[in-house]
C-alpha cells in the first residue's frame, strides 16, 4: 500500500466538458480517483461514461476543463501520453490485431530487442510472464489472436494492458465477454493490484460484480458526474434511480400463462464437431426458451449452426412443416425460413462500425427497400426512420458513423438490423452484454412483445436473472447437450445452477393446467 499516496487523488478531473457535433458528451464534470482502490464508475450508456475514461486516456481530449495526475496539469494528446503518466486504459473493444501472435500483440507497442531486431524469444517470455500473472497459463503465447475465444482475447487484452506497468488501470466493461471462469480469475487479479497500490476505474453493469469488488462508486447521467460514495451507502435500487434518474416499477415484462405450444422450430439430434453432441430442442411460437448451462458448453455454436455459419452440421431441423438445415446466413434468413441471429460481440460481427447508422439497419434488408438493382431512397428512410422509433435509438442523425453511437444504441442497431427482416424466429446470443440497465428494460419489453406476435425466440444469456425472468422455458446445456428443462415456477437459480454442474436429476415442473395455444 502507498500510505499517504493512497489517500491522495491520483487523477482530477475539474470543471471537463466534451461535444461531439454539437451534442454534449460530458459537462462541467469534476472527478477525483485514487491508487489502492477500485473506483466503479455507473450510468446508461450514452451517460458519459466512455467520453470520461477516453480523456484520462488520451483518445480524446476536453473541450474545456483541466486533467491532473499526480499534481501535474496534462493535455494528453495520444494513449502514449497517458501510459507515460501511468494511466493504461482497456477498452470494450478490443486493440488486439487478429492476425498476429499473443506475444506480438502484448508488446506491439514496446518490442524488446535485440541488435536493433525484435527479440522473439523475449517477446515470448515477457508474454509468459504477464499471462502468468493473470492466471492464463493455457494460453499460448505463439497463438494467433483470430484462434482464441473472445473471453481469452479479453484476457490477453488485460495481459497487454498490465505489461505497461500502470498505475491507474481503467476498465471498460473488461469481464462482460469473460467466462464465468474468467471473470472470478480477474477479480482476483484486481485484488491482488489494489493490494500493491494500483489504482482501478471498473465499468460495468453488472451490480453484483461492483458490490463484489469495488470500494468506491460514482454515478453519471446525461453527461454530468451526479454522485461519489462509498460502496454500502446506497442501496441497488437508489442506484439504480441515480442512473436512469426514475424507478423502475418492472424489471421484467409479466409472462403469459403456461401454454401447450405446437413448435415451430424443431431440433432433433443436431451435432457438430465435439461441441454439440446430439441436441433436441423445441421452441413455439410466441414462445421465449432459454439457454442455460455454464459458458462454453455449445449454446453459442447450436445458435451458429441454425444460422447456417458452421459447416459439417448434422441432425434435423423444421421450421413449421419443412425440414431445413440452413447453408449459410442468406439461406437461414431466405425463403420460409425466416431466421435471425443477434450475434455474440457487436463490434465484430454485428456492425460496419465505419458506416453509417442507416447503412448498417439497412444491411440485411436492401431486398425491401429496392426495386430492381435500385434503392427506393423514400422507403429506405421510412424503413430506417421506423428501425430508430422502435428500438428508441439515441442518436444525432442516420448518416453519422455507427462507431459514434454509445454501446447500448449500437447493440439496438444490431437488433433493429435483424427485426427489418421480419423474422418468424429469433436468436439472440447473450444480447445484454455491456448494455445499461435502462436498455436492458427496453431490449425485455421488446421480447415479450415480438413474442406476443408469435415470433419464436431461443435467447442464450450468461445472466441467470434474465433467464428466470424473461423466458416460458430454459433447456441447460452441458457438454454440448441438453441435459434437462424448466418451464413455469421451476425457473429456479438454484434449479439453474445444479443442472448446470450437471450435479442435479431434472426438476419437474409444478402442477400447472396448460392452457391450450
Amino acid at each position: 500500500m502507498l500510505d499517504g499516496q493512497a489517500a491522495r487523488p491520483f487523477a482530477e478531473l475539474s470543471g471537463v466538458s466534451k461535444y461531439f457535433s454539437g451534442a454534449r458528451a460530458l459537462e462541467g464534470v469534476d472527478f477525483s480517483c485514487r491508487r489502492g482502490s477500485i473506483h466503479a464508475i455507473l450510468g446508461e450508456n450514452g451517460a458519459g461514461k466512455s467520453t470520461l475514461i477516453k480523456i484520462m486516456a488520451g483518445v480524446v481530449q476536453p473541450d474545456t476543463g483541466t486533467l491532473t495526475v499526480e499534481g501535474t496539469e496534462h493535455k494528453f494528446s495520444r494513449p502514449s501520453d497517458a501510459a507515460k503518466a501511468g494511466i493504461v486504459c482497456v477498452f470494450q473493444e478490443l486493440s488486439l490485431m487478429p492476425d498476429l501472435t499473443v506475444a506480438d500483440n502484448i508488446s506491439i507497442s514496446d518490442p524488446p530487442r535485440r541488435f536493433g531486431l525484435i527479440d522473439s524469444k523475449a517477446q515470448r517470455d515477457r508474454a509468459e510472464r504477464l499471462l502468468a500473472r493473470i492466471h492464463c497459463e493455457d494460453v499460448d503465447p505463439r497463438a494467433l489472436i483470430r484462434d482464441l475465444s473472445l473471453s481469452r482475447r479479453q484476457m490477453v487484452e488485460i495481459a497487454k494492458a498490465l505489461g505497461k506497468s500502470p498505475k491507474l488501470l481503467i476498465l471498460d466493461e473488461a469481464t462482460s465477454a469473460l467466462t464465468s471462469r474468467d471473470v472470478e480469475t480477474v477479480h482476483n487479479v484486481l485484488a491482488e493490484l489494489r493490494a500493491e497500490g494500483t489504482g482501478m476505474l471498473f465499468i460495468s453493469h453488472r451490480m453484483h460484480e461492483v458490490e463484489a469488488i469495488c470500494d468506491t462508486l460514482s454515478v453519471f447521467r446525461n453527461g454530468r458526474h451526479i454522485e461519489t460514495f462509498d460502496k454500502g451507502a446506497r442501496t441497488q435500487n437508489e442506484i439504480v434511480k441515480l442512473m436512469i434518474g426514475r424507478d423502475i416499477v418492472h424489471k421484467f415484462p409479466p409472462k403469459p400463462p403456461p401454454l401447450v405450444r405446437k413448435p415451430h422450430l424443431a431440433i432433433e439430434g443436431l451435432k457438430w464437431e465435439n461441441r454439440l453432441n446430439g441436441v433436441s430442442l423445441s421452441v413455439g411460437k410466441g414462445e421465449i426458451v432459454g439457454l442455460g448451462g455454464l459458458d462454453g458448453q455449445g449454446q453459442k455454436e447450436l445458435l451458429l449452426a441454425l444460422f447456417g455459419v458452421l459447416r459439417g452440421v448434422e441432425g434435423k431441423v423444421t421450421v413449421g412443416s419443412t425440414a431445413v438445415l440452413p447453408a449459410s446466413p442468406a439461406d437461414a434468413k431466405g425463403g420460409r425460413n425466416r431466421i435471425a441471429l443477434v450475434p455474440e460481440d457487436r463490434k465484430t460481427e454485428g456492425l460496419m462500425l465505419p458506416m453509417s447508422i442507416s447503412d448498417n439497419l439497412l444491411a440485411a434488408s436492401y431486398d425491401k427497400v429496392s426495386q430492381g438493382p435500385f434503392i427506393d431512397r423514400a422507403k429506405s428512410r421510412q424503413a430506417v426512420g421506423d428501425a430508430v422509433a422502435q428500438l428508441q435509438i439515441k442518436l444525432n442523425k442516420p448518416e453519422d458513423p455507427v462507431a459514434s453511437l454509445s454501446g447500448g444504441n449500437q447493440q439496438k442497431v444490431v437488433i433493429a438490423k435483424w427485426l427489418m427482416t421480419d423474422p418468424e424466429i429469433l436468436l439472440l446470443n447473450d444480447p445484454t452484454r455491456g448494455i445499461d440497465v435502462g436498455t436492458k428494460q427496453e431490449l425485455y419489453r421488446l421480447m415479450r412483445e415480438l413474442a406476443d406476435k408469435d415470433t419464436a425466440i431461443l435467447f442464450y444469456s450468461t445472466d441467470y436473472a434474465e433467464l428466470i425472468g424473461c423466458c416460458d422455458r430454459v433447456a441447460v446445456m452441458y457438454d454440448g447437450r441438453i441435459v434437462t428443462e424448466f418451464s413455469g415456477d421451476a425457473i429456479t437459480e438454484e434449479a439453474l445452477v445444479a443442472a448446470a454442474l450437471n450435479i442435479t436429476k431434472p426438476v419437474e415442473t409444478p402442477e400447472r393446467q396448460p392452457v391450450p395455444a
